[in-house]
């Protein structure tokens, strides 16, 4: 668990007295919700918990759930997620296979993999305890999914928790909101992140946190990478707006995520703005001449209907008929309306 966590830890162990069926934890990417609920469902299953709530780490329940393996307890995320995760001992597949299939592996969570909750929900338990389900991220579930795990909410299984976790409360279906007890996850302020960062050997710790919103572990991993070339690419793009410049990088573009393009966009579209109003800059003071240039000449209606339109593209960024065409599109239109007139 991080730094930040600590004020949420203590609040959530108060609602162990009368614990809900589903808690949905929700938060900005790149703050360690999942790591938290982990660490929540081990403390669930463990069988000597620690006056803080946390799980003791020596008894027989921890020691599985440690391993993976504990017979109470079932992970449900995407396949793209699962491959992620670092190789199983033995795994000799070859490295060609292995990137074929991760580019193959979905990114949603499938009806598939909530149903194959039934019979884990469908037998007693291991140790006479509960049954932990954590989910992650919810908004990944697709529609036939979400609507199976809505008929299991709404009956639930006694004895069986549900500990979800999301990015944004907007992109879940109304019906499975109203039936979980929802637990914010705070946005840690800059000083602990930076702090934080610092402790981790991050060099320029200032300046990744702030790329990355002020997410400290989105600000960690692409820290490590060493590299901002997809991010400078776009920025460039955005600071002198073109057709030929949009058209030119958008190939190039589209093979980065293109969630994170769009929320790119969106901290450089709130950079302009906020320089426009107050002078300040949030996420790419590396970039303040660029953008004073574009602040002083974009018309303020202009500014906001980019707004409105990146802000709308992020709900359709994970599943684009053609990448390409979504990157050249979003390009496009920001020139439109931020491009010289």
């Amino acid at each position: 668990m991080y730094p930040w966590q600590e004020d949420a830890w203590t609040r959530l162990q108060a609602m162990r007295v009368r614990l809900p069926h589903a808690i949905l934890f929700y938060g900005p990417s790149g703050i360690g919700k999942a790591d938290f609920i982990e660490a929540f469902a081990q403390a669930l299953l463990c069988e000597n918990v620690r006056p803080d709530g946390h799980a003791c780490g020596a008894c027989a329940s921890c020691g599985w759930f440690v391993q993976g393996n504990h017979p109470d307890y079932r992970r449900v995320r995407p396949e793209a997620m699962e491959d992620e995760a670092p190789a199983a001992e033995g795994d000799e597949a070859p490295a060609e296979e292995k990137k074929t299939k991760s580019k193959t592996a979905s990114k949603e969570i499938k009806i598939e993999q909530v149903r194959a909750l039934a019979d884990f929900m469908n037998i007693s338990t291991h140790r006479q305890g509960l049954r932990v389900v954590v989910l992650y991220p919810a908004e990944a579930l697709n529609m036939p999914a979400s609507n199976a795990l809505l008929k299991t909410l709404e009956e639930p299984p006694p004895g069986t928790v549900f500990l979800l976790a999301s990015n944004g409360l907007d992109r879940l279906l109304p019906t499975i909101l109203s039936r979980c007890r929802k637990f914010a996850l705070p946005m840690p302020d800059h000083a602990q992140a930076l702090a934080w960062l610092g402790a981790q050997g991050v060099t320029d710790a200032d300046g990744w946190l702030r790329e990355q919103g002020g997410a400290p572990l989105a600000a960690l991993a692409q820290a490590e990478t060493g590299s901002r070339d997809e991010l400078d690419s776009l920025l460039q793009v955005l600071a002198q707006p073109s057709v030929d410049a949009a058209l030119r990088s958008a190939d190039k573009l589209s093979k980065a995520p293109l969630a994170s393009l769009v929320a790119w966009q969106q901290r450089w579209l709130y950079d302009v703005f906020s320089y426009k109003l107050s002078g300040v800059i949030r996420y790419y003071p590396r970039y303040q001449r660029e953008l004073a240039a574009l602040a002083g000449r974009v018309h303020v209606a202009n500014l906001l209907q980019a707004i409105k339109s990146t802000n709308e593209r992020r709900a359709v960024a994970d599943h684009p008929l053609s990448p390409k065409l979504f990157v050249e599109d979003m390009l496009l239109d920001y020139t439109a309306r931020c491009g010289p007139q």
